[in-house]
């Protein structure tokens, strides 16, 4: 018998992106969405910060940005049912657009299908109502410009904030923590602020039998930065992204699965021309730090003593109940792979006064800091790349005061085997034919790195 208080996923063959709307006054779009013969959904994204004009910079770019950020969000309620079709109809879609947000719901989603046990590559269709050519955008339009960073919380945000402060860039967060809005007061730069809202009945779904897991955030925040430029003026979105967010987390049957496929640098030319030819030729997009690997950008890191006492990458302390004074865990695989990027330039007392234990210390810890390394338990987290890992492990064990604690002993050897030292080198030096777009951006962030190298 059927429990009508159920939600089957098996249930909906399509999911469907219905129409949208924006309030000019209070700056909230309002997404909705829906299953065939099912329910639907209402999502509200609020630019929170005033604007300082009553109306957007070109109505016609923010109206291309709110079609395809409508789409991205909707991967928030697609995975309930993960059903084979997306119908699009808040708009028409070209060839070009309907592949980019195809691959999106594939490649975004990979994850949450191995979590939910369904098929990869995901057999998904994405597509409008109605086909037209590649839009064509204009590329005449006065702004104010200016650089603007996406930021949450983390030693890759510090760093770019540091590095382009001679920019003077603004600061954009979505659904900041508090610890993210003490940062930029800190940072003394003005943070534009986003409210996004999930539809309240999404939750309700995942408690009756609703599929759940892993979304790309990182494309659906490029996109809400991408409104922000037609709202606020800026002409440069810069990400702060390593370029070992590539690396895939696991293979499933041969098929690559990426826990942060949205940051990695595939994505970031596909988002990068979506951007230039479908909404906004004149908006700069990428990552100011996808030259660098983890371990650069933590050496910079360690000299922003500043930070120390308040930057969080712990996902602990993000999550919606947590508390204002929350901070690092220490015990989960962020907490370590953070801990282990740092360790080389830092003191061990030092990082312990970072992360709040001495997590090198504890030998029930070795198995996680191993996985970190390992071609099968490599966590489905925001954590860089193997060689990484055993580059730093191999870095410690040259250092009295680390190569004797008990993570490092135990791992030194396989770290050894995994990196020479002149693949260490090699993970520290940038890659010149990865720097941004703008080459101002690019001149200052390299600037900034390399003093400290």
């Amino acid at each position: 018998m059927n429990d009508p208080d159920r939600f089957d996923p098996a249930a909906f063959k399509m999911f469907r992106v219905l129409d949208r709307t924006f309030d000019e006054a209070t700056r909230t779009a309002s997404l909705h969405y829906a299953f065939d013969e099912g329910p639907s959904f209402v999502e509200t994204i609020t630019f929170e910060t005033a604007t300082g004009s009553p109306a957007p910079v070109a109505p016609a770019l923010l109206e291309n940005a709110l079609l395809h950020l409508h789409i991205a969000a909707g991967t928030s309620y697609y995975k309930a049912a993960a059903p084979p079709i997306v119908s699009v109809e808040s708009g028409t879609l070209s060839p070009t657009e309907a592949a980019f947000h195809q691959h999106l719901y594939d490649h975004g989603l990979r994850e949450f299908a191995v979590a939910n046990r369904l098929a990869v590559p995901r057999p998904v269709s994405v597509s409008s109502m109605s086909s037209r050519q590649d839009r064509r955008v204009p590329n005449e339009l006065r702004r104010p410009g200016g650089v603007v960073v996406p930021i949450g919380g983390g030693k890759d945000s510090m760093v770019l904030i540091e590095a382009l402060r001679p920019l003077g860039p603004r600061l954009l967060a979505v659904n900041p923590h508090p610890l993210v809005i003490d940062l930029a007061r800190g940072a003394d730069l003005e943070l534009l602020v986003v409210r996004r809202e999930l539809s309240p009945n999404l939750s309700v779904l995942n408690r009756a039998g609703a599929l759940n897991g892993h979304v790309p955030v990182t494309a659906i925040v490029s996109l809400i930065a991408a409104v922000g430029a037609a709202l606020y003026g800026y002409d440069t979105i810069a990400m702060a992204i390593e370029r070992s967010a590539s690396e895939e987390t696991a293979l499933v049957d041969g098929v690559p699965v990426n826990h942060q496929y949205s940051k990695s640098l595939d994505f970031e030319r596909l988002m990068r021309g979506l951007l230039a030819g479908a909404v906004d030729p004149g908006l700069t997009y990428g990552s100011a730090l996808r030259p660098y690997s983890e371990l650069a950008i933590a050496r910079s890191f360690a000299a922003l003593s500043q930070y120390h006492s308040t930057f969080c990458s712990c996902n602990t302390v993000f999550r919606q109940s947590a508390g204002v004074d929350d901070r690092w865990c220490g015990a989960c695989a962020k907490c370590r792979f953070v801990g282990l990027m740092l360790a080389p330039f830092l003191g061990r007392e030092e990082l312990r006064a970072v992360i709040g234990r001495d997590m090198f210390a504890d030998v029930e810890e070795i198995s996680g800091f191993a996985a970190l390394m390992s071609d099968v338990e490599k966590p489905f987290e925001c954590v860089g790349e193997r060689r990484e890992s055993a580059a730093a492990i191999r870095m410690l064990s040259h250092r009295p005061e680390w190569k004797a604690s008990p993570v490092v002993a135990a791992l030194s050897d396989r770290a050894r085997a995994m990196v020479s030292e002149a693949e260490i080198e090699q993970l520290l030096t940038p890659d010149p034919d990865l720097a941004f777009p703008d080459r101002r951006v690019a001149r200052a962030v390299a600037r900034f790195l390399d003093v400290r190298s």
